[in-house]
């Protein structure tokens, strides 16, 4: 992943670029899931989405990128680009995101943009507290996701269960569930160690 995120004062944008294990026809399919991909953002707390019209959605969300966290209530226009997409937001102090995909040596690299410029730059300034900080973070979530997507997009449960529950958990849910998960694994792994140890002494 690219170091190269910077909230530029001069032309006040942010971006970050990283490469992924899908191809660049794979990648560009993946990405017209718009809701998907801000459901992988860890620091999006989902109050509502609606979809309105054919590229055309509704987002009510509480951003924990900044402390105190702030409401995001603004409506969203999709654009189909060549090489990826572009969300304008209606309301809030970011104007847009653009997602751009790229072929890179036999995968993709995946550079997501955001602006700010849709308010003029003095009330910008007043309204740091609304700058979305979550951009690298949300970047390294879709890195991993794709990791994942790659491995077992094969295996439709799994498939079922990232699309139908996974995304509409909480960020905070889905980290209680992977603990969970982990910990019946671990028991499992102890049930399946004591049934080999008494079955090993039972035929003695």
């Amino acid at each position: 992943m690219s170091d190269e995120d910077h909230l530029l004062t001069r032309e006040d944008k942010a971006w970050v670029e990283f490469r992924t294990p899908l191809g660049q026809a794979a990648l560009l399919e993946f990405c017209q899931d718009v809701e998907r991909l801000f459901r992988i953002n860890p620091y999006l707390v989902f109050r509502r989405w609606e979809t309105t019209s054919a590229g055309q959605y509704r987002l009510h969300a509480v951003n924990h990128s900044q402390t105190p966290a702030f409401e995001v209530d603004t409506g969203i226009t999709v654009e189909p680009l060549q090489d990826g997409l572009e969300i304008h937001y209606s309301q809030g102090l970011k104007s847009s995101t653009r997602m751009t995909v790229r072929e890179s040596s036999g995968s993709s690299s995946l550079m997501i943009e955001e602006k700010y410029e849709g308010v003029p730059e003095s009330e910008r300034l007043d309204r740091l507290d609304e700058v979305d900080r979550s951009l690298t973070k949300w970047a390294e979530e879709i890195q991993r996701y794709l990791l994942q997507w790659q491995r077992w997009a094969w295996f439709g449960p799994w498939r079922y269960y990232k699309k139908r529950i996974w995304q509409r958990m909480k960020p905070a849910a889905r980290r209680i569930t992977f603990l969970l998960l982990c910990i019946s694994a671990v028991e499992i792994a102890l049930i399946g160690l004591g049934l080999a140890i008494y079955l090993i002494e039972f035929r003695k």
